[in-house]
């Protein structure tokens, strides 16, 4: 029987990827004492893996697809196919000083800079024209300055690491997201391929569906011009008549963050009995 390949990432994008693989519907199912995750659907295997690393590993063809954050395709150069960008878990790359180095030159002293952006920390340094010794860092790379050094490059959600530390930013360098890749051998086989782009579908649907919720509401036959005329749909609301012809059922498909709007505006327009539920997903 054939198979697709698949490594997840371990660490802090992991719970976010594994939540959208469940909701996909391949279920995933972790024991923490192993790194060979249990799968439900039979044409995929999977493997835990640090997301440093998976983006060499899908180039290399030792998985077919795989994800990891953009950050991590960039710096090591991975060739590997883009499927999709999952838009979460988005941090920034940025360069940070001592507080006491902000309003200095840094052009005038051989700087100490540390990183786990190796490649993107020089590509940087050497573009900038900085005198510079590079120390890569395995981890807590807030903790050298400033004792033991005058810059760090470093990934960042709300910055509030930095601060603690008295870091200032003086440069972004790039912002990064969680990335759905695949190796581009893979995707030229006729199973893999297949796959591939339904768990694209399916991994789209999921996301569309956290967007938008599904409203309910009865309206009256008086007020049903009106009412229609007012509402946002992705496509064209779901009417059914009410029994005793009293008017009608409606259905609609809204995003999210419209709702907090859309829900008094109804009532004021005569909506009533309004719902609103979530999707699981949605395929447009």
């Amino acid at each position: 029987m054939k198979k697709l390949k698949m490594v997840i990432p371990k660490g802090r994008i992991y719970g976010n990827v594994v939540k959208l693989i469940n909701n996909a519907g391949f279920g995933v199912e972790l024991d923490d004492r192993i790194y060979i995750p249990r799968i439900e659907d039979s044409e995929i295997e999977g493997k835990i893996m640090k997301p440093q690393n998976i983006p060499q590993l899908v180039d290399l063809g030792s998985y077919d697809v795989g994800f990891t954050g953009y950050d991590w395709i960039v710096e090591t150069g991975a060739d590997a196919e883009e499927i999709m960008d999952l838009e979460f878990d988005v941090v920034r790359i940025v360069a940070a000083v001592p507080e006491e180095l902000v309003r200095s030159d840094l052009h005038k002293k051989k700087l100490v800079v540390v990183s786990e952006y190796e490649n993107m920390a020089k590509k940087f340094l050497d573009k900038e024209k900085y005198s510079y010794v590079f120390l890569k860092s395995y981890g807590a790379t807030e903790v050298f300055p400033p004792d033991d050094a005058d810059m760090i490059i470093d990934n960042i959600s709300t910055g509030r690491t930095l601060r603690e530390h008295n870091l200032h930013i003086i440069k972004t360098l790039l912002t990064s997201s969680t990335r759905f890749i695949a190796n581009r051998h893979a995707l030229k086989d006729p199973f893999k391929g297949e796959k591939i782009m339904e768990m694209k579908m399916l991994f789209q649907s999921v996301l569309d569906a956290r967007e938008r919720v599904m409203l309910e509401m009865n309206v009256p036959k008086d007020r049903f011009e009106r009412i229609i005329k007012e509402l946002p749909c992705m496509r064209s609301p779901t009417v059914a008549p009410l029994w005793g012809e009293q008017g009608y059922a409606v259905k609609i498909a809204v995003k999210r963050k419209e709702v907090a709007k859309l829900i008094p505006m109804l009532k004021k327009l005569g909506a009533s009995d309004i719902l609103e539920y979530e999707f699981g997903k949605v395929v447009i």
